[in-house]
């Protein structure tokens, strides 16, 4: 069985390797809005969707499925390694002999980072605000942490309906160490349909529109905007 990213929106975000599993497997698995992102590339073989909250479900039938000798593949936004469903299958897997391939995808920081310039050209990390898997005062060490450093920082899952103050306590434990100007890109809807790019600043970024589909890429302390686009040098003596 193959965990097959699709990057962050299918299309041409979908690797070459990618879609060659996806065209020959027998039986496609994942979360409905995923499913409905590479439904070009769906002829014969057999899908099964769900919903969010359900991905235990979905890699057990998975799995279920690749012992029973059928050609599966698990599809996860992204790549698959990066907050993905790779894991998940693996450490649900307790069979030895079970090949499963874990198919590389363009992720999040990624694919928004090229729609934004290039504010990734020097070290960067990556946090998700979701507090669903992990304990929101887990997440504020965290967010402490690489704030006081000079890392680029990713965002991931950055608010939702029900999760709204989250992104304002970053914004201030930002501010703590960082300029109010610090350059920061929002990339919504990446390589999707209505992609939405918007650079602005650490002050004012969350005056922005910002949801679940939004990426949030902060600069560091040597970042810039040049011609609408975000760039953190490399160190490169120009």
């Amino acid at each position: 069985m193959a965990v097959v990213g699709i990057g962050p929106g299918g299309g041409k975000s979908l690797s070459i390797e990618a879609k060659q599993i996806l065209l020959n497997s027998e039986v496609i698995i994942g979360y409905k809005t995923y499913i409905q992102l590479i439904e070009d590339l769906i002829t014969e073989q057999q899908v099964i969707s769900s919903s969010m909250k359900q991905e235990l479900d979905r890699c057990q039938e998975a799995l279920k499925l690749a012992k029973e000798g059928k050609q599966v593949a698990i599809v996860s936004s992204g790549d698959p390694g990066v907050y993905g469903m790779a894991g998940v299958v693996l450490e649900l897997n307790e069979d030895p002999d079970l090949p499963v391939e874990i198919v590389p995808g363009t992720t999040a920081a990624t694919g928004a980072a090229s729609s934004l310039g290039a504010p990734l050209m020097h070290d960067f990390t990556v946090i998700s605000l979701s507090d669903l898997l992990t304990p929101w005062q887990q997440i504020i060490k965290k967010l402490k942490a690489v704030a006081s450093t000079d890392f680029v920082v990713v965002l991931y899952n950055p608010k939702s309906s029900q999760r709204r103050e989250q992104i304002e306590i970053a914004r201030e434990i930002f501010l703590e160490y960082r300029s109010p100007q610090t350059p920061v890109g929002l990339v919504s809807n990446n390589y999707r349909q209505g992609e939405k790019t918007v650079i602005t600043t650490l002050e004012e970024f969350t005056n922005c529109d910002i949801d679940m589909s939004t990426t949030v890429v902060i600069g560091n302390d040597q970042s810039y905007v040049k011609f609408e686009k975000m760039i953190t040098p490399r160190g490169y003596q120009l």
